[in-house]
């Protein structure tokens, strides 16, 4: 094979539409673009999200409060759900993923002192409150921050 002898595959070139030339085109006269208006004329056309003059919908919604842009959208689990693991057993994201406790970590994993442990585990996640702490440490477990 010789590189004057390659080609495209059969299909994969299309010619362009040609657009405003003649009548016998199809796409002659108006171009496709119809009679008239803003939308017909040369040069920019509309912003995004402009109606016409009329309040557009981002500024017709009522808006209230703040949203930080900065914060860190945390998974909060509680002590009790971490008795579904066997004795014994490393409890991190990808464990609580495959028992279908998180679905997404997102930005991380706190565990929250809700509800009973009376298996030892050791839990890897990002962050932990007191009491699940010493929930955790009190049936022999171990904390790790991650």
């Amino acid at each position: 094979m010789k590189l004057h002898e390659l080609s495209p595959a059969e299909g994969s070139k299309k010619e362009p539409k040609r657009i405003g030339r003649g009548h016998g085109s199809g796409q002659g006269k108006t171009a496709g673009k119809g009679h008239k208006g803003q939308k017909a004329r040369a040069g920019r056309g509309m912003r995004v999200g402009f109606e016409g003059g009329q309040m557009p919908l981002a500024r017709r919604i009522p808006k209230r409060g703040f949203n930080n842009i900065f914060a860190k959208n945390i998974v909060a689990i509680n002590v009790g759900k971490l008795e579904t693991f066997e004795n014994g057993a490393v409890v991190d994201t990808e464990a609580l993923a495959a028992a279908g406790i998180v679905k997404n970590s997102f930005d991380g994993i706190k565990i929250l002192g809700n509800g009973k442990l009376t298996k030892n585990l050791t839990v890897k996640v990002s962050a932990f409150s007191k009491s699940a702490k010493e929930k955790i440490e009190a049936v022999g477990g171990k904390v790790e921050v991650i």
